[in-house]
């Protein structure tokens, strides 16, 4: 399991170069020689689009997005089984963000390698996922595959998250659901369920009762009322 941080700035260490950087790993965790070792760095370096003439150079010298690059092939270069990217591309600039999202695409098909990839973004999990988890102050909301959940959601919680994501398409632009108060403290969560203070559809078994998972409608959904959320877009 190897993972990729949200800030490339901050996930790098200054001190170090390129080269020492994704050396680091095969060092500590391989028989390589040192001469492998600088063949393998080069390899991923061309696989995750950057020159192995750079190899020698600080973090400080490349942009936010070559230094997301970096901070891949240092997650790939062991050719992990599972890759934990915790908002690998809300760092960087917009234009940058669909050429990493295409090189994490990419390395899957190569890598065969699975993605825990965490975001808040929806328009960025629909490009990049197979399933969808929703969590809400710590729990799971909702549980499918990507087009069961997105394209029509069990939870009040995912309904308020996709109706906030912009659609260039009139057709493809739904009601905005405005939720109000303030999210609670993890620390001290309301009782029942813990969106009910937000939600709509609340009633009183909500503010007494923890709903469960349950399958509901293809996927897994934690609500009392998930029967009736989104039976007008049925």
């Amino acid at each position: 399991v190897q993972m990729v941080f949200q800030n490339p700035f901050a996930s790098l260490n200054p001190r170090k170069t390129v080269e020492q950087t994704l050396g680091e790993p095969l060092a500590i965790n391989t028989r390589l020689t040192a001469s492998e070792r600088a063949d393998r760095i080069a390899h991923m370096m061309r696989i995750v689009g950057l020159r192995p003439e750079h190899a020698k150079r600080y973090p400080h010298m490349f942009s936010g997005g070559q230094r997301q690059r970096v901070a891949i092939a240092r997650a790939m270069i062991l050719d992990p089984q599972i890759v934990v990217a915790d908002e690998p591309v809300s760092a960087l600039d917009v234009s940058i963000q669909a050429q990493i999202l295409n090189l994490f695409m990419d390395l899957q098909e190569q890598f065969r390698t699975s993605y825990v990839f965490i975001s808040h973004n929806l328009a960025v999990v629909e490009h990049v996922a197979d399933d969808v988890m929703v969590m809400y102050l710590g729990g799971v909301a909702e549980l499918g595959d990507k087009a069961t959940v997105i394209g029509r959601p069990r939870h009040p919680y995912t309904r308020s998250l996709l109706s906030a994501t912009p659609a260039i398409f009139e057709a493809d632009r739904r009601v905005k659901i405005r939720l109000e108060g303030e999210l609670p403290s993890p620390l001290n969560p309301p009782s029942g369920c813990t969106f009910h203070q937000r939600c709509p559809y609340a009633i009183e078994r909500c503010r007494q009762e923890v709903p469960q998972l349950r399958e509901v409608d293809g996927r897994q959904v934690s609500c009392h009322r998930a029967e009736e959320v989104g039976e007008q877009d049925a």
